[in-house]
C-alpha cells in the first residue's frame, strides 16, 4: 500500500516573461521586488536546523542510556542466574540444573522513516495527446506520441506501437527500469518524452526515493536503456495530481521532504545520484543552502519541518543533471505548475474544532529567480483550483480544507461551505509577511447539494465547481449542482445550475464545457454553454448501465473539429461501479460522442477483449494512474485499454455517425 510522504523540487533554466501589474501591463523591471531570504552559508542552514539536530542527539543519548541500562540489567541477571545455579548444585548434587527462561528481547532500535528520491524530466513536444491543465506544460502520463509511434507505459514496461497510415503494429518493449535493479517496493507511474529521450518516473520504497529512468527511442520505434537518476525524496503520490511536468526540455518535479530528528539531517536534504548498480553509492547534494529559503516557520523538535522542493533536470544534455530549490514550511500542500512558475500552498495543522490558520502561498519562478510568498485565508481543493493568467493568480479556496491533495485527500474533501475566489496580481507576492488584501477575495455561494467530494476547473473565462461521488459506488437518485463564476468580472452574478446527476468531472469542450457524472447506473453528459456571458445547461446524453472507467483528468480527451464541433472520448465500466475500482479493473470500452453546437450524440464505442494469459508482471503491477485513454491523431480515433490499442473510423452519413473498428493490436508480453 502506498503511504503519504513527501519529496524535493527543481529550479529551471527557462525564460520568464516580465511580471504584470494588476492592470495587465508589464511591471517596471527596474523596480526591485522583495523575495524570500535564502541562507547565506551552510553554517546558517545548520543553525536553523539545530533544534532537529539537538533533538536527534538527545534521542540517540537516551537510546544509548537505555542500551547501557539493558546491558547492566543483563549482567545483574547473569550473576543472579550463576548464584542460583551454584545454590542448586550444592542442594541437588548430581542432578542437571534446569535452564533459566529466555531473557526478554532487547528494545528495538529507533526506526527511521524511509526518505525517497525524486526527479523530474522534461521533453520536447511532438504533439500532445494528453488532457493537460495548462497549455505548454505537459504532464506525466501513461501514453505519449513520438513521431509515428505511440509509447505506452504499462505495468513496469515500455511499449511502442507503429500507428503510421493503415498500420497498427507492436514494435518494441523494454523493462522500464535499469537492468538488474531489484523491482521490489517500487512503483513506476508516469513518463514524459523530450526529443528522443523518454523519462520514466517512479518511486522506490526499497531505495527511498524517486527514480527517473532515461530511455532512447529512435525513428523506427526501437527502445534502449540509457541511465537512471535518483533523487532523494518522499512519496509524491496523489489520486488527482501528477508528479512530473515538462516545460521545454526541463523536467520539473515537486515533492515535499519532511525533515525529522529520526534520521541524520545530512541524509534528508535534496540530493542526486546516477545509478551505478551500488545501492550504497553516495548522493550529491543539490539543495545547497543558498537555494533554500525560509519564511517564518521554524523546526519543531517533535513534528520536524517540511522542505518543499522543486527539482529541475535538463533532458537536453547527454548526461542530464538536476538542480533543486526549496522552501521550509508545514507538511500540508497543494501544488500547481504554470508556464512561468510552480505554486505551492502550505498550511499549519489546525486541531479539530479550531479555525484554520492562514496558509502560505509560495511562487517559485521557473527561471530560477528567488521565490515569493503571499498569505491567504483558506485552502485549495487540488491543482485545478489554480489559474495563472493575465498577470494574475486566480485561486478557489475553502475554509475547511485539511491535508492538501496528497494520496487520497482530494477524494474525501468535504462540503462546499465557506468558498471564496482569490484573484491577485502577481505583483502582490513579496518576500515578507504580506497577506492578500480583503478586497482580493470574493465570497462564493455553496453548492445547493454536496456529494462526497468537490470538483473544480477553470475553463475559458469561467471557474466551475460542483460535487460528485465518482470515487465511491454510484447512488440511485444522486443529484448535485454546478456553479459558474466569471472570475475576472466580480459584478457578474454566479450562475447556480441544478443537475439531476453528480458533477464527477468538469472538462473544457472548446469554448464551452461538459459536466459528467453518475445518476444511479447511468452516466450523464450535460453540455454547458459559456460563451455568451449567460451560462446555461444545454444538450445532454445519457449512457445506460455505465460509469466512468477512469476518474483522473487524463482519462478524458476532447478533439476540436471546429469552433463549435468536436469529439469526446471517455473510458467506461459497468454502471454503478466505484471509481476506486480503476486500480484493479480495466475499462470495458471507450465511448465517443460528437458535440455539435452543444448537442451531444453517440458516435460509438471501441470495446476491450477479455484479458488472457500471464503477462509476467514483476514491478508496479497496480494501475495507480489507470490503463485506458482515448487518443485522437488527426482524423483517426484510437482506444488504449490495458495491453490493447484499437483503431476506429468515424463514418458520417446523413448527419448520423457510426464508429467502425478498423484494426487492433495486443502487445501483452507472451502473446
Amino acid at each position: 500500500m502506498r503511504t503519504w510522504m513527501s519529496a524535493p523540487w527543481v529550479a529551471l533554466s527557462l525564460t520568464l516573461t516580465l511580471p504584470l501589474t494588476a492592470a495587465g501591463q508589464p511591471a517596471d523591471a527596474s523596480r526591485p521586488r522583495a523575495t524570500l531570504p535564502a541562507f547565506e552559508t551552510e553554517a546558517e542552514l545548520q543553525a536553523f536546523l539545530a533544534p532537529l539536530a539537538e533533538a536527534r542527539r538527545e534521542m540517540l543519548e537516551a537510546q544509548r542510556r537505555r542500551e547501557e541500562e539493558a546491558r547492566r540489567a543483563a549482567e545483574a541477571q547473569r550473576k543472579r542466574d550463576e548464584a542460583a545455579r551454584q545454590a542448586w548444585e550444592q542442594a541437588n548434587p548430581g542432578k542437571p540444573y534446569p535452564p533459566p527462561p529466555p531473557p526478554p528481547p532487547p528494545a528495538p532500535l529507533m526506526a527511521a522513516a524511509p526518505i525517497a528520491e525524486s526527479v523530474q524530466v522534461t521533453g520536447s513536444k511532438v504533439g500532445s495527446i494528453t488532457n493537460n491543465q495548462t497549455a505548454g506544460v505537459d504532464e506525466g502520463g501513461i501514453v505519449k506520441l513520438h513521431g509515428q509511434h505511440l509509447v505506452v507505459l504499462r505495468r513496469g514496461r515500455l511499449f511502442t506501437v507503429d500507428v503510421s497510415a493503415r498500420t497498427l503494429k507492436a514494435v518494441s518493449s523494454i523493462d522500464a527500469q535499469a537492468p538488474g535493479l531489484p523491482p521490489y517496493g517500487t512503483w513506476i507511474d508516469e513518463m514524459l518524452i523530450a526529443g528522443d529521450t523518454i523519462a520514466v518516473i517512479g518511486y522506490s520504497y526499497a531505495r527511498g526515493g524517486t527514480e527517473v529512468g532515461l530511455f532512447h527511442i529512435d525513428d523506427a520505434g526501437q527502445l534502449s536503456y540509457r541511465s537512471t537518476l535518483h533523487l532523494r525524496s518522499a512519496d509524491y503520490y496523489s489520486a488527482r495530481n501528477y508528479a512530473s511536468r515538462l516545460v521545454g526540455q526541463q523536467l520539473i518535479f515537486y515533492t515535499p521532504m519532511p525533515l525529522t530528528p529520526w534520521r541524520d539531517l545530512a541524509d534528508q536534504l535534496p540530493a542526486f545520484r546516477r545509478w551505478s548498480g551500488d545501492a550504497k553509492a553516495p548522493f550529491e547534494r543539490i539543495g545547497l543552502a543558498t537555494r533554500l529559503y525560509r519564511h517564518g516557520e521554524t523546526p519543531d523538535r517533535q513534528r520536524g519541518i517540511t522542505l518543499h522542493t522543486v527539482v529541475s533536470c535538463d533532458l537536453s544534455a547527454a548526461e542530464p543533471s538536476c538542480q533543486a530549490t526549496g522552501v521550509f514550511g508545514p507538511a500540508s500542500r497543494v501544488f500547481y505548475v504554470s508556464a512561468n512558475a510552480v505554486y505551492v500552498l502550505t498550511a499549519p495543522h489546525a486541531p479539530a474544532g479550531q479555525a484554520a490558520p492562514h496558509a502560505s502561498l509560495y511562487r517559485l519562478p521557473l527561471d530560477g529567480a528567488p521565490p515569493q510568498v503571499l498569505g491567504v485565508a483558506g485552502r485549495p481543493i487540488d491543482q485545478f483550483s489554480f489559474l495563472e493568467a493575465d498577470g494574475h493568480l486566480n485561486l478557489l479556496l475553502r475554509d475547511n480544507g485539511r491535508g492538501g491533495d496528497g494520496m487520497w485527500q482530494a477524494e474525501f474533501n468535504g462540503a462546499s461551505q465557506g468558498l471564496s475566489l482569490l484573484r491577485v496580481p502577481l505583483t502582490d507576492f513579496s518576500g515578507g509577511d504580506a497577506q492578500a488584501a480583503p478586497e482580493r477575495y470574493r465570497a462564493l455561494p455553496p453548492l445547493s447539494k454536496d456529494n462526497c467530494s468537490l470538483q473544480n476547473r477553470f475553463i475559458g473565462s469561467h471557474l466551475l465547481y460542483g460535487s460528485g461521488c465518482a470515487w465511491r459506488p454510484a447512488k440511485a437518485g444522486t443529484d448535485a449542482a454546478v456553479n459558474v463564476v466569471a472570475y475576472a468580472t466580480p459584478k457578474q452574478p454566479v450562475a447556480q445550475l441544478a443537475l439531476d446527476h453528480g458533477a464527477d468531472r468538469l472538462e473544457a469542450m472548446g469554448g464551452d464545457a461538459v459536466v459528467i457524472g453518475s445518476k444511479g447506473n447511468e452516466l450523464v453528459f450535460s453540455a454547458l454553454a459559456l460563451r455568451d456571458g449567460r451560462p446555461a445547461l444545454a444538450g445532454r446524453y445519457v449512457q445506460a448501465q455505465a460509469s466512468q472507467g477512469e476518474t483522473r483528468s487524463h482519462g478524458f480527451f476532447y478533439q476540436a473539429l471546429g469552433e463549435h464541433e468536436g469529439l469526446i472520448g471517455l473510458p467506461l465500466r459497468s454502471g454503478g461501479e466505484a471509481g476506486y475500482q480503476q486500480l484493479a479493473k480495466g475499462s470495458t470500452s471507450l465511448l465517443y460522442l460528437r458535440n455539435d453546437h452543444l448537442r451531444m450524440t453517440p458516435v460509438g464505442q471501441l470495446a476491450a477483449q477479455p484479458p488472457g494469459g500471464d503477462d509476467r508482471c514483476r514491478i508496479s503491477c497496480v494501475d495507480w494512474y489507470g490503463n485506458a485513454r482515448p487518443i485522437f491523431l488527426g482524423d483517426r480515433v484510437f482506444a488504449l485499454m490495458g495491453y490493447e490499442l484499437v483503431e476506429g473510423r468515424v463514418l458520417r452519413r446523413a448527419g448520423q455517425d457510426r464508429l467502425v473498428e478498423m484494426r487492433r493490436v495486443n502487445f501483452q508480453p507472451g502473446r
